[in-house]
């Protein structure tokens, strides 16, 4: 379950999804990031959540690493692995908004590539090595040794390929639509790209859902849908708010089935709705 932290969330909500998060059936937590969005900051986010939880594995969905500096970054994560007792999994890409970038003054060129070279300072930096010749180490050390799993939030063969180099799995925006076969052929995409890399573990492949439930859920799952992708242009925000679909039990129960039949390991529902009710209409929708 992903905490609903793209909408304004009064305290009281926040608590009460993480708390109902915790409670299950739910494996995992999620946060993701934006800036130029009315959304709350990732990694505050992240910190409150493991301190709110017990259970749930965290993770980010997903830390657009070229707009931070990575060992200040290393440093927020590794507090967060601390504080839920090395619960952390990292979800990291170059995210899609050119808007993110330039509010905080970060540069989008070679920004791939920075990624890359990213993933690798952190990870040097969680094992105790110094930034710099001189300096002492960042700290704190991470619960878990060696750093958080990384989680590579990418899309396309050439991406996909470049994380095969260095990430745990891939958190893909594969369509969700009951095109099983759409699903199950790009599983097996990140697969081959993790024998072609010379890999022989097994890579944790995941996708997300917007939906919702209850009253109005329609019309709430559309506008929702339409108001985040409108900063790409208004015939991409209607055309992804049409495509939105998963209003009803019935639905929400076909998709997991569809996940589960394509063979992903996990499927991050959105909530589009701050109401914590959400959670027990997510419940008893999939009959759990």
């Amino acid at each position: 379950m992903t905490l609903p932290t793209m909408l304004p969330t009064s305290r009281e909500q926040f608590v009460a999804w993480c708390r109902g998060i915790d409670e299950g059936p739910w494996s995992g937590l999620a946060v993701p990031e934006r800036i130029t969005y009315p959304s709350a900051e990732v990694m505050t986010s992240l910190a409150a959540a493991a301190v709110l939880t017990e259970r749930v594995r965290l993770t980010t969905t997903i830390v657009v690493l070229p707009s931070h500096d990575e060992v200040r970054a290393a440093k927020q994560l590794a507090t967060v692995d601390v504080l839920s007792g090395g619960r952390l999994t990292v979800g990291v890409g170059v995210g899609g908004r050119d808007h993110d970038y330039e509010a905080v003054g970060a540069s989008t060129a070679r920004r791939w590539q920075r990624l890359d070279d990213q993933v690798a300072r952190m990870r040097s930096i969680w094992r105790g090595s110094v930034p710099f010749d001189g300096a002492d180490p960042v700290g704190p050390a991470p619960a878990q040794p060696g750093g958080p799993p990384l989680i590579a939030g990418v899309a396309g063969p050439k991406a996909t390929a470049r994380a095969a180099r260095w990430a745990d799995g891939v958190d893909g925006p594969w369509a969700v639509t009951g095109d099983t076969g759409n699903l199950a052929r790009a599983a097996e995409r990140v697969r081959r790209a993790w024998t072609d890399a010379g890999r022989t573990d097994a890579p944790v492949i995941s996708t997300s859902l917007w939906y919702a439930l209850g009253d109005g859920a329609d019309d709430r799952l559309r506008a929702y849908v339409h108001d985040y992708m409108r900063i790409f242009g208004e015939d991409v925000a209607r055309a992804s708010a049409e495509s939105a679909r998963c209003t009803t039990a019935d639905a929400l129960r076909a998709t997991v089935d569809e996940v589960v039949t394509a063979g992903l390991d996990e499927l991050w529902l959105v909530p589009t709705t701050a109401d914590p009710t959400e959670l027990d209409r997510t419940r008893t929708a999939l009959d759990l």
